[in-house]
């Protein structure tokens, strides 16, 4: 017999043995078994069993101070259900962040230039030279002024004697004077370029030469205006005072004292040339006016007084 076993190719086992085996099927799945029903789960020890419908658990009581977070204490009901319990208040509301400090926005406003000329012609130069010449500028400027309003609106004036008083005094220095002090005065410069002088005015005018060979003086004066272009005009006496007649009629002079009117002589009558004026001072017996030196011209006419403004106790209007 030999050591080898002959099997023929048709032998089953033998073709099984060589060809390939196929993969095992898995086995089958347990079936599955029915899902229990949800039950809650145990509460904790200590705690009440949850109401009917509930499906958390109750709210932690305020009274565990391991599990107290804040939560207000509920309000349990005389059988010890917490259904009273309020829900929590919103926290406050937390104070909003800070804002970074910024810097200010630039100036961006328009820069605006000094309309005064001064400051433009002078505006490339340095300070202490641009304050200078603005000094200098406004001194002489107030200079001008000054002068334009004396030449042209008003002019002040001192009384140097006494052939206005008591209308306006002079100073004791003087003969016949009354005050302390002289009065000082202001004249109208420009009425008269606007009206005619009118009679009673006090007026400062400049004097015809003559006045100054009759009055050893000559210049400036201020008397008040008696006579007008045309008028006739003669001075009377009467128990050694005098009188003024315009026209023929007597001139009501409630500025003359009655001891000022005593007069050395009657004067007139005369007449008035027209663009002429005749001028008396209130203090008859001591002026030197045109009795003796003759009428004004008008364009002798300097302006109307029409204020005291020196000393203060004579401040007052005319």
């Amino acid at each position: 017999m030999s050591d080898v076993e002959d099997r023929s190719p048709e032998d089953p086992e033998r073709v099984a043995a060589s060809e390939p085996s196929a993969p095992p099927e898995p086995p089958p799945a347990p079936p599955e078994a029915p899902s229990a029903p949800f039950e809650p789960a145990a509460a904790p020890a200590g705690l009440p069993p949850a109401s009917a419908g509930w499906t958390s658990l109750p709210p932690v009581r305020a009274d565990d101070p391991a599990e107290n977070h804040g939560w207000p204490t509920p309000t349990p009901l005389p059988d010890g259900d917490p259904i009273g319990f309020e829900p929590p208040s919103a926290p406050p509301a937390l104070p909003p962040p800070l804002l970074a400090l910024e810097p200010p926005p630039p100036d961006r406003r328009p820069v605006r230039h000094s309309r005064n000329p001064v400051d433009r012609l002078t505006r490339g130069l340095p300070n202490p030279l641009r304050v200078t010449i603005d000094w200098v500028v406004t001194i002489v400027g107030a200079i001008v002024i000054v002068l334009l309003v004396k030449a042209f609106v008003v002019n002040p004036y001192r009384i140097p004697s006494s052939s206005m008083e008591p209308t306006l005094h002079c100073a004791r220095s003087e003969p016949g004077c009354e005050a302390r002090y002289s009065d000082r005065v202001l004249a109208n410069r420009f009425l008269y370029r606007l009206r005619d002088p009118r009679r009673g005015e006090i007026v400062v005018f400049k004097t015809p030469a003559a006045a100054k060979i009759k009055c050893g003086a000559g210049g400036t004066f201020v008397k008040r205006l008696i006579g007008l272009p045309g008028d006739t005009l003669q001075v009377k006496l009467r128990n050694g005072n005098g009188y003024v007649y315009i026209n023929g009629k007597p001139l009501k002079e409630p500025y003359i004292q009655q001891s000022r009117r005593a007069a050395v002589q009657g004067f007139g009558p005369v007449k008035v040339a027209p663009g002429h004026y005749f001028m008396m001072g209130d203090n008859r017996s001591q002026s030197c006016d045109s009795r003796m030196w003759g009428t004004v011209p008008r364009a002798n006419l300097i302006g109307k007084v029409f204020a005291t403004y020196w000393p203060p106790n004579r401040i007052s209007l005319h």
